[in-house]
């Protein structure tokens, strides 16, 4: 993603000029929106998932895709936690600093090698960043090399397999076409456009087996009421 979407939103927003929310474009699926001043709400504004991440991290924290650093804050600030924040956003993350996170870096966690980590948080559908199914073992061996033993993951997603069910329950999805939650999106925002990007969506079972596949154990924390859940997974010692 070339163009900074997340950034000049997110900037805008922080400086008292926001105009207007991140539309969400997808080849199959009507557009979405991503409101800027979500980006910037306190723990009591966020859905119960969050809460509940924020809740049980410890430790050291690293927090990936930090976006305008609103989870961040609150583990720095609230529970007086040792936070990393980083996202790839170089404008999120100018802001993450100008809100007062203490360690905010422009990085992508795949080329970012910083170990010891007790939690590492994959927040607001944290598994889209895997991109796509294939690229699961892969960053499964990579997180791995950042976590201390026994260090957890909190991650949540969605099960998006009823956007696929027709009125009689039944599932349609092409099998050959892989699987159903991979999606492919670019954000538009002002006269700016991204790139387009794979972000994938897991359901929990199929996660639980890569996890397991991978050394880590699984556990459900927390289940929404828009088939949206929180997983922690842990190394094995």
């Amino acid at each position: 993603m070339n163009t900074d979407v997340f950034g000049k939103a997110i900037k805008d927003f922080y400086n008292k000029e926001y105009t207007e929310d991140i539309v969400v474009k997808a080849d199959d699926f009507d557009d979405d929106h991503i409101p800027i001043p979500y980006l910037f709400r306190s723990y009591p504004e966020m859905p119960k998932i969050e809460q509940k991440a924020l809740d049980i991290s410890y430790g050291k924290v690293l927090d990936v895709g930090c976006g305008a650093g609103s989870h961040s804050l609150f583990l720095q600030d609230k529970k007086k936690l040792d936070v990393t924040a980083i996202d790839i956003s170089e404008g999120a993350v100018e802001i993450c600093k100008k809100r007062g996170i203490q360690n905010a870096l422009t990085q992508d966690i795949f080329q970012y090698n910083h170990t010891s980590f007790d939690t590492i948080l994959f927040l607001m559908n944290g598994s889209g960043i895997i991109g796509t199914l294939s690229n699961i073992d892969m960053f499964f061996t990579h997180i791995k090399r950042l976590l201390i033993p026994g260090g957890q993951i909190l991650m949540d997603s969605s099960d998006i397999s009823y956007l696929f069910q027709d009125d009689n329950g039944g599932f349609w999805v092409d099998a050959s076409a892989g699987y159903y939650g991979e999606m492919r999106y670019s954000l538009q925002y002002k006269n700016q456009e991204s790139e387009k990007f794979d972000w994938l969506y897991i359901d929990y079972n199929t996660l639980q087996n890569a996890a397991n596949t991978n050394g880590f154990l699984t556990e459900l924390l927390f289940e929404g009421e828009n088939n949206d859940y929180l997983a922690r997974l842990t190394l094995a010692i």
